[in-house]
């Protein structure tokens, strides 16, 4: 009996001295990494985890439109570092605006470089919109974020039917003319850049009265100080997005790239319902690839030739591109993926007619006669629908009600 404890004691004195070696090797393993050695360098992958961007240094060498930066300045390196740390949105959405890059910059681009404007520019339509079609309470609107006046003295017609604002081509096209405007005047990128912000006029009284026309010596409000500094942080973000960790995919797939059909128009559209039909399409169709189409109906006397950019490929999903130029959330849609190629269609006899109103303003006194001409509708209809008199003529600046 004494033999046999004595054996089962002799294989279990191993196994414990076996462990008590073991915790006191890793405890003074442990002592040694604590209290012995630095600690190492902490290696953070920013790519799944934006929010975190910490060491971001701000590049030596910075330039907008080939104007150098003075980032050896310590005030500006200073203005600099902050929005490289403390814009939250890129953190937050690179991916986002990496696949709207690889979408809009191809269509921005040879834009630019038709009216003259510098390639960095497009960075301008980064931070005004985030290239998508938004509007802001101060009314301006689009991908550039125009105000109404300023669109319509470049060219783009806003009312109540048609705002091209919310046409990407035409109103980058408008922002291009602005920017040369400013440029003309200041004949300097940077300035140029804040006057977008700002306004010609307002960059003009800063310099009058600080005496610098030296962006980086003004003292500027908040936003349009921080104005250029952001599109630099911008630039650095969507050029070498490797300077933030970021390791940029492929993420939009170029063979299933988006392609349109185009439809010209150079008369009035009032009943969009058999127009629509006609194109092999619909109104809501019609509306969400042309945001710029804000009624049902296109009211054109002057004969303006319109572009109606529908979708033509098959089998692709639209939704994406979609979500950057609908502005109207009534006409979203989750998933739009066009499964059938155009087919010509022709008017069906049994669409009703939809009354459309318009009204006119008159630009010069003239017989009633003639509008009715000019409208294509009858003379005493023009009378009853105004309340007017039997030798009442138009009058300039009148408005008149003609029903289609």
């Amino acid at each position: 009996m004494n033999f046999f404890k004595i054996s089962r004691f002799s294989k279990i004195q191993p196994i414990v001295l076996g462990i008590i070696i073991f915790v006191s090797l890793f405890s003074f393993t442990l002592a040694i990494k604590v209290f012995a050695l630095s600690p190492s360098q902490n290696f953070i992958s920013y790519a799944d985890n934006n929010n975190h961007a910490f060491n971001i240094i701000v590049p030596n060498k910075l330039n907008f439109c080939g104007e150098a930066i003075p980032t050896n300045n310590l005030k500006i390196n200073r203005a600099l570092a902050e929005e490289f740390y403390n814009n939250t949105y890129w953190k937050n959405n690179s991916a986002i605006l990496f696949k709207r890059a690889q979408r809009w910059f191809p269509v921005i681009e040879p834009i630019l470089k038709q009216q003259g404007v510098p390639n960095d520019f497009k960075y301008l339509a980064v931070i005004e919109s985030h290239l998508s079609n938004v509007s802001s309470h101060a009314g301006a609107a689009g991908f550039w974020q125009l105000v109404p006046s300023s669109a319509y003295n470049f060219g783009l017609e806003v009312n109540d039917f048609i705002d091209e604002r919310y046409h990407v081509e035409k109103s980058t096209i408008a922002a291009c003319k602005l920017i040369k405007q400013a440029y003309s005047v200041f004949k300097n990128w940077t300035l140029t850049a804040a006057a977008y912000n700002l306004g010609i006029n307002g960059i003009q009284k800063v310099i009058e009265c600080q005496k610098s026309n030296n962006y980086f010596e003004l003292l500027l409000n908040s936003e349009t100080g921080a104005y250029v500094y952001r599109l630099l942080a911008y630039k650095t973000l969507l050029s070498t997005p490797k300077h933030f960790g970021i390791h940029k995919h492929r993420l939009y797939d170029t063979k299933n790239s988006f392609s349109f059909r185009v439809i010209k128009i150079d008369s009035s559209v009032t009943d969009m319902v058999n127009f629509s039909y006609h194109i092999g399409s619909s109104i809501k169709e019609i509306k969400q690839f042309n945001p710029w189409l804000k009624k049902e109906v296109i009211i054109n006397p002057a004969k303006k030739v319109y572009e109606i950019k529908l979708p033509k490929k098959s089998g692709i999903n639209y939704t994406e591109y979609l979500n950057d130029v609908v502005y109207d959330k009534s006409l979203f849609v989750n998933d739009f993926r066009i499964k059938d190629t155009f087919i010509e269609k022709s008017y069906p006899d049994t669409i009703p007619r939809i009354k459309s109103i318009i009204y006119y303003v008159v630009k010069i006194n003239e017989p009633l006669k003639n509008l009715a001409n000019f409208f294509k509708v009858n003379e005493d209809d023009i009378r009853k629908w105004n309340k007017l008199k039997p030798n009442e003529m138009a009058v300039k600046g009148q408005t008149l009600i003609i029903e289609y």
